[in-house]
């Protein structure tokens, strides 16, 4: 394929989105000897993070290698042949059709996780209907971008429906501290992603709560059984959610205080405050899942019930008395 074989020749990259995980990302990359550029949507904190040559806001202490370049100019970002994007997943359709015209015969790597709101669907899904030209793939698996920015070791798996692209993508990307294994199945490699922020949520409710690391065992068990049932339901296969992108993200964000959807849920549990700047893709994706079950007809009830708790339905020990309550079943 000629935009593949483009790929192993032009190792220009922009990262499109300085968050904590685009700019980890754009550092890791550039760290390796890639020349990249990092895009900010603010000219202030572009010109800040160029001159301080670091992101003060969402990465401090963490220096940018020489061949890391920042701006607030995304057609001058776009023209890259490879385009990582690092923007939230609520977001993405309205960023993609937007920037269309710069973006629409690239090779875009959607780096956000969860589903979109409006239209129950995955980043590749997407993008697919708002830039069908551009060559598609999708980065997901267990990492926090501190660990990733400072050199750490971290495994990632980089999905796409073509074998020629995933494995150009796979080499031009993959740095030295970041493995990238290869996935046809962007399907359960998306909706991995999405859904353990759910049950991060809910395991983050349950120690914040006080009820327990066996509560939290349950519930990551019983959760990826329902991330496999409906990542199966919408075409992907499930021994796709066994692998990084869905059982290791899984595990890493339930049991972490890196992690925003654990953090999230055990402020909650707790009866704290929490911040509404912070993004935390798991409380929108809770609600599209929800919407998204009952069009097919799947029973979720972990994730109906957190979103009950977050909607501010259903107290936590009421929610603790429905999940106990359900009929027995065998595992």
């Amino acid at each position: 394929m000629r935009l593949a074989e483009e790929m192993r020749h032009q190792d220009q990259i922009s990262v499109l989105g300085a968050g904590a995980f685009g700019t980890a990302l754009a550092i890791s990359l550039a760290r390796s000897g890639k020349p990249v550029t990092l895009w900010a949507r603010s000219t202030d904190a572009a010109s800040s993070m160029q001159s301080a040559r670091e992101n003060l806001g969402r990465l401090p202490g963490k220096s940018f290698p020489s061949r890391l370049s920042v701006t607030s100019d995304l057609p001058l970002a776009c023209k890259a042949p490879i385009l990582l994007l690092a923007v939230p997943m609520q977001q993405l359709a309205d960023f993609a059709t937007q920037n269309k015209s710069l973006i629409r015969r690239k090779s875009l790597i959607a780096c956000c996780k969860g589903i979109d709101l409006k239209s129950d669907r995955g980043p590749l899904a997407v993008l697919e209907d708002v830039v069908p030209e551009a060559q598609l793939a999708i980065l997901s698996g267990p990492s926090f971008a501190v660990d990733i920015a400072e050199g750490l070791p971290t495994a990632l798996t980089l999905a796409a429906r073509d074998k020629g692209v995933v494995e150009a993508l796979q080499s031009v990307l993959t740095t030295d501290n970041i493995r990238l294994y290869s996935s046809l199945d962007p399907v359960g490699v998306e909706f991995g992603g999405a859904l353990k922020n759910v049950i991060a949520i809910a395991c983050g409710l349950a120690i914040g709560a006080g009820l327990g690391e066996s509560a939290r065992a349950a519930l990551m068990t019983r959760g990826f059984a329902e991330m496999q049932r409906l990542a199966a339901r919408v075409g992907a296969d499930p021994a796709t959610l066994s692998g990084l992108s869905g059982f290791g993200d899984l595990v890493l964000t339930c049991t972490s205080e890196k992690s925003r959807n654990f953090s999230h849920g055990f402020k909650l549990g707790t009866g704290a405050t929490v911040d509404p700047t912070v993004t935390v893709e798991g409380v929108a994706t809770a609600r599209a899942v929800v919407h998204l079950a009952r069009t097919l007809d799947l029973d979720m009830p972990i994730t109906t019930t957190i979103t009950q708790i977050l909607d501010g339905h259903i107290s936590i020990s009421a929610a603790v008395e429905v999940l106990l309550s359900r009929p027995l079943k065998r595992e």
